[in-house]
């Protein structure tokens, strides 16, 4: 592999997990190791890419689907891309890292308990959901799928998104994605 290998770090997780924060964190490192990231996250690709879509099973698959689009171009172009989506079907994942590439693709599950998300909502979209409001929302009116083999773990709670960037480091390094002799950066 050389340092123009192109890679995704695919951030799945509930709302309110802390994906954002930690694909902010790993983007931060990857930068100070002269890699280009391009950040995709679930929210953004939303407003921009995806507003003509609702929440329906359908709709989401097609997001994920427009979604891994992006990314397998900018990974066949050597790029470093990040995502950070609900991603809430196994089956969807799956397809994105079939899309683009099961070795440039490192799925990460932000496993983060439902109760804490709520507490982090800032936005009081569990409370509006719970109420009727939000139709479709992921763990109250709409199912997610755990991955069932996802390349990393992390906590959304007791560690912090530098300590989960860290150990995305140490995946991305062992699986060589990183380049030769890339150390970890702090």
């Amino acid at each position: 592999m050389t340092d123009s290998a192109g890679f995704c770090v695919w951030f799945t997780g509930l709302s309110g997990a802390g994906k954002t924060a930690t694909a902010a964190a790993l983007a931060r490192r990857l930068e100070r190791l002269g890699r280009i990231v391009t950040t995709l996250d679930g929210d953004e690709v939303r407003t921009l890419l995806s507003s003509d879509l609702g929440f329906s099973r359908a709709d989401r698959d097609v997001n994920i689907a427009r979604i891994a689009f992006v990314a397998r171009e900018i990974v066949r172009h050597g790029g470093s891309v990040i995502v950070a989506a609900i991603s809430p079907y196994e089956a969807a994942r799956r397809r994105a890292r079939e899309s683009i590439g099961a070795r440039a693709f490192v799925e990460v599950f932000v496993d983060t308990p439902l109760e804490m998300c709520e507490q982090r909502d800032v936005k009081g979209l569990y409370a509006r959901a719970r109420a009727g409001d939000v139709p479709g929302f992921t763990r109250v009116s709409d199912s997610y799928e755990r991955p069932t083999s996802p390349d990393l773990v992390v906590r959304g709670i007791g560690s912090s998104p530098d300590q989960s960037a860290d150990e995305m480091l140490a995946t991305l390094a062992a699986r060589g994605l990183l380049g030769p002799a890339s150390p970890a950066v702090r």
